[in-house]
């Protein structure tokens, strides 16, 4: 199986994860997540991060999604997927958002992962403008 692993700083995993459950149809097993809240230390994290990837076995993949590169969620992380002998399993992204992760639990089972990685990086980085609002004459603007 295919695992989308969401790590982050404060609540924007579980926040993420909760949206992922609204559009993508439930509580589906295949999406995890484990944030580190304000004041949790590194080894509070990891203890959470071990029970949430319990479910995981050997001959998975995971994506692992994370809020940044280098964060403390992202790196103790990795540090525990590589102590179970997971990380050659495992492609990691930072900068995680809502069309990176909905393109990741939506279409992993369609394609391989060199294919998806490819896929969730253009969506995310799609995902990322201005939106032109024209306000002239104080009309409201068409949305």
């Amino acid at each position: 199986m295919k695992y989308v692993v969401l790590v982050s700083h404060g609540t924007l995993a579980p926040g993420l994860h909760s949206v992922l459950r609204m559009l993508g149809g439930g509580n589906r097993r295949d999406v995890l997540s484990a944030s580190m809240e304000d004041g949790m230390g590194a080894d509070v994290f990891t203890k959470n991060f071990e029970r949430t990837i319990e479910v995981i076995k050997e001959d998975d993949e995971i994506l692992l999604l994370a809020d940044i590169i280098g964060g403390s969620p992202l790196t103790n992380a990795l540090d525990v997927l590589s102590q179970k002998g997971l990380l050659n399993k495992t492609r990691a992204f930072g900068g995680m958002n809502l069309p990176m992760a909905l393109t990741a639990s939506m279409m992993k089972d369609m394609t391989d992962m060199d294919s998806l990685a490819v896929s969730m990086l253009q969506e995310s980085k799609n995902a990322v403008q201005e939106m032109a609002l024209n306000m002239e004459d104080d009309q409201e603007a068409d949305i």
